[in-house]
């Protein structure tokens, strides 16, 4: 059984194609191409129509080898979206999250609408991109698209849509929007309504492994395919990433680690409560009509921005070579919060760097090596006082913490977050969003019974690399710097 898995990052994508073999997961991957977005004036946009021409190919090269999927599904990134005019067409490029027109859109619209309104009735945590300020900042720039359009879809649902010509809007992805209310199960139509966005964009919430149609006829005489049934995965990435965490134990802290680290838990449902509002903690839909209670943590995007500015000096560090320049620096030298929102657009990281380490009385990382390490033991740190957070948040205690994701790929980060946390850290898979994605297609086809049966096979399939931790004092003691630093609460 083959079957066909498109996970879109915020700087690439793939297409794997996955089959069972006795008990055993086996993936292959039949096309990587990157994701470029595109600077417009002073708009940031994806593109949109790039990805469904690389969505293509990639079924092309499945043909080429001979195979015959018997299902495919897309995940992606949450929050951004497509609006479609009465004609089904594109109505415009959809925005990168990291455009500045959401700037203080967020902060504008508490005066209207409370923020606590906002958090009880979604239980999402407030990030300037979520898709609710997206809206509004279209909104109150008068934007031609808000008059014109007939249909809202999220970035999966819109390449699903292209492909088969249905309109559905998928669950995972629709929960980060901050305009679905777990409550209820459905779009919150009050809040739609009180920011004057029309009701009638918003289609029917389907599940993930839902059947969404089928390949369009018209596409398999372009590429000479049979029919393929395309169904809804998990469509947020981190949705897939944590259907993928092999975790033995039903309570399990996990951290999905890439451009962006997204760490929690998984609850049955959603913790909406003062303590979850004061601390920016979020509640998104998972497989099974779960929760994923978690934080966004800025992740590895500093360091990716960081490379690409060395790149455009002319220095052509790998990342196996920024983690070697990160060992050999001195050890807790500097600290940044990564969340801060000074590393949120991209720019000249380096001086952001040294702007926040100035501000906050810390030495001046200068070199390739100690900006990279100033952001590993930030990173490792962080996510210290988030899992802290998680547990108090959920009322459990984790034994260790599982890490998925391409980010798993540094390994000293690894070992820095087991050092950091003082538990152990189990990595792998390192595809964790397309495994995921595989595995609700699997369920929806009843090879697996449920997603515990699914992290079961996962477990066997793939390796997990344990790292203990070590050197505990000294850790501790940069804890402690650390959150002084970043003035984090308790």
């Amino acid at each position: 059984m083959n079957i066909l898995a498109y996970d879109l990052g915020a700087s690439s994508g793939r297409a794997l194609l996955g089959r069972l073999t006795g008990s055993r997961i086996e993936v292959e991957e039949v096309h990587r191409f990157a994701n470029d977005p595109v600077k417009v004036g002073e708009r940031l946009q994806w593109d949109i129509l790039r990805l469904y021409h690389e969505i293509k190919q990639g079924l092309l090269k499945t043909k080429h080898l001979g195979v015959q999927p018997q299902s495919l599904a897309i995940d992606s990134w949450a929050v951004d979206f497509g609006l479609l005019g009465r004609d089904g067409e594109l109505l415009g490029n959809p925005y990168h999250y990291r455009d500045w027109h959401t700037h203080g859109v967020m902060e504008s619209m508490f005066q209207s609408v409370p923020k606590e309104y906002i958090f009880e009735r979604t239980g999402i945590q407030f990030l300037t991109f979520n898709t609710i300020y997206q809206l509004a900042a279209m909104k109150q720039a008068g934007s031609p698209l808000m008059r014109e359009a007939d249909r809202f879809l999220m970035i999966p649902d819109l390449l699903r849509y292209f492909l088969t010509g249905e309109m559905l809007n998928e669950f995972t992805n629709v929960t980060s929007t901050q305009l679905y209310n777990p409550l209820s199960g459905d779009w919150d139509w009050e809040l739609i309504n009180r920011i004057g966005i029309p009701g009638s964009w918003f289609g029917r919430v389907a599940d993930p492994g839902t059947e969404a149609g089928r390949i369009r006829s018209s596409i398999m005489t372009d590429l000479g395919i049979e029919a393929i049934p395309v169904l809804t995965a998990a469509e947020h990435d981190t949705a897939s990433a944590v259907a993928a965490v092999p975790a033995l134990e039903r309570s399990f802290a996990y951290l999905s680690c890439g451009t962006w680290s997204l760490m929690g838990t998984e609850v049955d449902r959603p913790v909406i409560n003062e303590e979850t509002l004061r601390f920016n903690f979020t509640n998104e839909g998972g497989v099974g009509r779960s929760f994923r209670l978690l934080k966004n943590i800025m992740g590895l995007w500093i360091i990716q921005e960081l490379k690409r500015e060395w790149e455009r000096e002319g220095l052509a560090y790998s990342f196996t070579e920024i983690v070697q320049l990160a060992e050999q620096a001195p050890a807790f030298a500097a600290f940044i919060d990564p969340d801060d929102e000074l590393f949120l657009h991209a720019g000249d990281m380096r001086s952001r760097i040294r702007q926040y380490c100035r501000s906050t009385g810390q030495s001046l990382p200068d070199g390739p090596g100690e900006l990279a390490r100033c952001i590993f033991e930030s990173l490792a740190l962080k996510y210290r006082y988030v899992l802290e957070l998680t547990e108090k948040l959920s009322n459990q205690r984790f034994n260790g913490l599982h890490m998925v994701g391409g980010g798993i790929q540094n390994t000293l980060l690894c070992q820095w977050t087991a050092d950091s946390i003082g538990k152990p850290v189990w990595a792998g898979p390192a595809e964790g969003s397309a495994v995921g994605n595989l595995a609700v297609q699997w369920i929806a086809q009843g090879v697996f019974s449920d997603i515990w049966e699914a992290r079961k096979v996962i477990r066997e399939s793939f390796p997990v690399v344990t790292y203990e931790p070590s050197g505990r004092e000294a850790w501790e003691e940069a804890y402690g710097c650390f959150r002084q630093i970043a003035g984090l609460a308790d």
